[in-house]
């Protein structure tokens, strides 16, 4: 058991952080190791093939995060400075690394794993020049396998992170930390985690506490400690079991009367993201009206696309998942009923919505 002495203007600064670049390591992982992780069946079972057929080049990612568990390269998850970075953001934090650090970490690496690749001796040798390569790869990694899904994982992230905030504000810090994950537990003197001895003992107070709540974490916990950053806690976010199930969509005949039908039906199909040639064989509609909608869904900012090699893959937005799966005002039970209106008065349909067909623009580039 290892001690983190945290004095009180610390336990005042422990905050969360939703990172891009914690899921994206942790992902990696998960999807490198070739694992048939049941959690994420439903989300490996789409990405692996559109990985292999994008043709993506991870070659030092590979070198960098090898499959399993063990030591992950401090800079590649530079401390969030803001709750909830971008990834462009945590990118040029991540390619201002000084290179002693880059260094002092692939040391470490090499440590570890007893060797390391040669792309992974070249950034050693020259982290300016290689750096580049780096952010180029995350970032094609990142458009290819959690862009088209970070709707739904973010959503996961921010309510684990509002829960937890919840938890310290009405049972203080302390109830917050032993909650978090088996092996942090708080006393009087200060924060411990199990087998994090040697980790620890780079630690210098003053600099707070970052939560870090992962979609892609196993059921261990991670950390970071690389001062004068903060010290780190990646964990596994509430829910995460129910990230990949099929959502309904009880909004959708009232969406349908302002969106029109086809269009609704395309948003309730990207439940996860696919081509128009999958939406046309799925809804039955044409790949051209598909496509003339899902312009008009782009527009209107309900949908995204994401090329992944030759092809386009769509997702829905974050204002597109809460439209289709928020419970229409009319669906809720009263919680109160008017005197002059009866529970049981019976409302007039929707009006009938105009066919979307023949409207917007002309197909994305691509497909």
């Amino acid at each position: 058991m290892a001690e983190l002495a945290l004095p009180a203007h610390d336990v005042a600064r422990v905050r969360f952080a939703v990172s891009p670049l914690w899921q994206l390591t942790t992902s990696y992982r998960l999807l490198a190791s070739g694992a048939a992780d049941p959690v994420h069946r439903r989300w490996l079972d789409q990405v692996r093939p559109r990985t292999a057929a994008a043709g993506l080049d991870r070659r030092l990612l590979a070198e960098l995060l090898p499959p399993g568990a063990g030591y992950v390269p401090d800079f590649l998850n530079p401390a969030p400075a803001t709750p909830a970075p971008t990834l462009d953001e945590e990118l040029a934090a991540l390619a201002a690394t000084p290179a002693e650090r880059i260094r002092a970490d692939l040391d470490h690496l090499r440590h570890h794993q007893g060797r390391t690749g040669p792309r992974t001796r070249a950034l050693h040798a020259d982290p300016p020049a290689q750096l580049p390569r780096l952010v180029r790869e995350i970032a094609a990694y990142w458009e290819t396998v959690l862009a088209p899904y970070w709707p739904r994982i973010r959503a996961l992230l921010d309510a684990d992170v509002f829960h937890r905030a919840g938890q310290a504000a009405r049972h203080g810090t302390g109830h917050l930390l032993n909650s978090l994950h088996p092996q942090v537990s708080w006393g009087d003197a200060g924060l411990h985690l199990e087998r994090r001895a040697r980790t620890l003992a780079r630690h210098a107070t003053g600099s707070g506490l970052l939560l870090v709540p992962s979609a892609f974490k196993g059921s261990g916990l991670s950390t970071r400690i690389a001062p004068p950053d903060p010290p780190q806690l990646a964990y596994r976010a509430r829910g995460t079991g129910d990230l990949w199930q099929p959502r309904t969509a009880p909004a959708a005949d009232a969406l349908a009367a302002v969106l029109g039908r086809a269009r609704t039906l395309l948003l309730a199909e990207l439940d996860t993201p696919a081509t128009t040639t999958e939406l046309a064989a799925r809804t039955g509609l044409s790949p051209a009206h598909v496509s003339q909608n899902l312009t008009a869904l782009r527009a209107a900012g309900f949908a995204t696309a994401h090329r992944t090699g030759r092809t386009v893959l769509y997702a829905r937005t974050a204002v597109a998942e809460t439209l289709l799966t928020e419970v229409p005002p009319t669906a809720r039970p009263p919680t109160a009923t008017p005197l002059t209106e009866s529970p049981l008065t019976e409302r007039p349909p929707p009006p009938a919505a105009d066919s979307d067909r023949g409207r917007g623009g002309g197909p994305p580039r691509g497909q």
